[in-house]
């Protein structure tokens, strides 16, 4: 997948989940590709605020648009089940109070994963956000500094081979900027 193919679409949905205070920040493999890594990735990763509150509404803007909750992934990490009705998909998250939850859209395949301020707080993840344009888009991407700090944890979690190159392309980026 292309991250860029889909951004005007993330974008329209940054900002209807920024529009509700839930203060998304992009972080993960599409963050690291807008900041020039050749890396692959299969999905957008936000960090939000709890949507707990305005988990309905949080909720709408996915469903509005085409997208549904994934209820179950594959041994690749690939959607494998979805949940097509809003009032379950709500009904569930409240129930299982998740630390993140993934939308994916079947029929562009586009999958956006939201981080509720974990493993760091979307407030602290904004201070240090870059405003970016992309297209018609205008996301907050996480800062370098932040989103080693994002990886190191997800290595510290899983040992991913991805996780170490991200690391290395944060690093030399950190070291070209001094």
């Amino acid at each position: 997948m292309d991250p860029l193919e889909y951004v005007d679409a993330v974008g329209e949905i940054a900002k209807a989940l920024n529009d509700l205070g839930l203060t998304p920040v992009l972080v993960g493999g599409a963050a690291l590709v807008i900041l020039g890594s050749r890396r692959v990735t299969r999905d957008f990763d936000f960090v939000i605020g709890s949507p707990y509150g305005r988990l309905g509404d949080a909720i709408a803007v996915f469903y509005d648009r085409g997208f549904e909750l994934t209820s179950r992934l594959d041994e690749h990490g690939d959607v494998a089940a979805t949940i097509d009705n809003p009032r379950v998909a709500a009904i569930r998250l409240r129930h299982d109070s998740p630390s993140s939850a993934y939308f994916f859209n079947p029929s562009t395949r586009l999958r956006i994963d939201l981080l509720f301020d974990f493993p760091i707080p979307a407030a602290d993840l904004m201070k240090g956000a870059t405003r970016m344009k992309i297209r018609s888009a205008v996301l907050h991407v996480a800062s370098d500094q932040d989103l080693l700090r994002l990886k190191q944890i997800a290595r510290a979690d899983r040992s991913l081979a991805a996780d170490a190159q991200d690391i290395e392309f944060l690093e030399a980026r950190r070291a070209r900027d001094r």
